[in-house]
């Protein structure tokens, strides 16, 4: 058997970054941490704002090293035109372009799609935006937050009886990162395979939740049905949902299969259910899901969560507790899939990134290094463009570097 390392799967792809915060980001990170060399350019003066976002240590972001790791960070402030000539160079030398203003805003530079597929024609350039690069909206400012309740997202999440809520994280931002990052190796192969041209990948934040949103839109093309927050239960399939056990902890159970239902209820010691000829398809078991989810519940208040678990587990029926940070950590299977990275920030503190995903079995993705200090390979990076120590001195001299 060959042991020969095998090289990153994205080595030898250059991307560079403009842009800040979760969603372009995120996309340049995903290429990262699979072999890609991300040059993400940074203000001067704070760098891109997630570096001061929820827990810091030692005035920066927990987040920004894992979202960060294997990055190149550069210092230019796109503001002067000395720092849009350097980015105009760097275009040429790189593949992959990932940029999230506003739209409009790279055209006032002189850097929009026009612009830079003039100096490169085969550049592949992934542009995030809240509502795309076109249509009446699409110079509103747009956060995941609106996005997640105009793709559908915020309006069913929640119970019907309080106001719709939010998904405890940017699950917008996400979405749109993905389908950024599926896009540019997309246009990749068909430039490298297909003999193709460049092109640019247009994803906009509400489309993005949109597109994963299942049924919604053609159940109300065709019947008019508004789909409406049904708590933690699963709409139209049935019994799935969470509930509370006698030690006050929670309990996922997912027996909506008609086979895994019978077992379901030979286990909570209700054979009249599991044999119940109306209950054994799934259209009978919603129109009846009030009654077994209350026969469930019932079951599950008289024992503690981990019996529960033993029980269902055994009968191979679906089901988990609902895990928090801490039950994370401790968690075997995690740990067994190696989903647990140890590395040290700059003061020699340890800390735990999340593992790289997808796991690829030959070429797998790992993490470097972690998020770079701001402006720590201005020098390199520069240097790559026949640009001297002298005269980053004086861009920096100025603001702009």
């Amino acid at each position: 058997m060959n042991h020969t390392p095998q090289p990153a799967p994205l080595s030898g792809v250059k991307v560079l970054e403009l842009g800040a915060l979760i969603a372009g980001p995120y996309a340049a990170s995903l290429l990262a941490q699979f072999g890609a060399e991300v040059i993400k350019v940074e203000s001067p003066k704070e760098g891109d704002p997630l570096r001061k976002w929820r827990k810091l240590h030692q005035g920066t972001s927990l987040w920004w090293y894992t979202q960060s790791r294997n990055k190149k960070s550069v210092t230019l402030d796109l503001n002067f035109e000395e720092a849009r000539e350097i980015v105009r160079r760097l275009v040429q030398e790189v593949d992959i372009v990932v940029e999230n203003f506003r739209p409009g805003t790279l055209e006032k530079w002189g850097l929009g799609w026009n612009d830079l597929s003039a100096l490169k024609p085969g550049l592949i350039m992934v542009r995030i935006s809240g509502y795309g690069q076109t249509g009446p909206y699409r110079n509103r400012p747009g956060f995941a937050a609106i996005a997640e309740c105009m793709g559908g997202l915020r309006y069913v999440t929640g119970f019907q009886d309080r106001p719709p809520v939010r998904v405890g994280v940017s699950l917008g931002d996400t979405l749109a990162s993905l389908y950024g990052t599926i896009g540019a190796l997309m246009a990749m192969y068909h430039l490298k395979v297909n003999g193709g041209r460049g092109q640019y990948i247009d994803v906009a934040l509400y489309e993005a939740v949109f597109a994963v949103m299942e049924s919604l839109l053609p159940e109300y093309a065709a019947s008019g049905y508004v789909r409406e927050r049904s708590g933690a239960s699963l709409p139209g399939i049935s019994p799935s949902n969470t509930f509370v056990c006698a030690d006050g902890r929670y309990v996922v159970i997912a027996g909506n299969a008609d086979a895994i239902f019978k077992r379901l209820m030979t286990a909570i010691g209700r054979d009249d259910l599991a044999h119940d000829p109306g209950l054994a398809r799934n259209d009978g078991r919603v129109a009846r899901n009030d009654e077994l989810d209350d026969a469930i519940q019932a079951w599950a208040s008289r024992h503690a969560l981990e019996e529960i678990l033993q029980v269902l587990e055994a009968a191979q029926v679906p089901c988990g507790r609902v895990y928090t940070a801490a039950d994370i950590a401790a968690d075997p299977q995690y740990q067994a899939r190696g989903m647990f990275e140890r590395h040290h920030l700059p003061d020699g503190e340890p800390i735990q990134l999340p593992g790289v995903v997808p796991k690829l079995s030959a070429t797998p993705g790992r993490t470097r290094w972690i998020g770079p200090r701001l402006g720590e390979h201005t020098e390199e990076v520069l240097a790559s463009l026949g640009i001297d120590a002298k005269a980053v001195d004086a861009l920096r001299a100025r603001g702009i570097a």
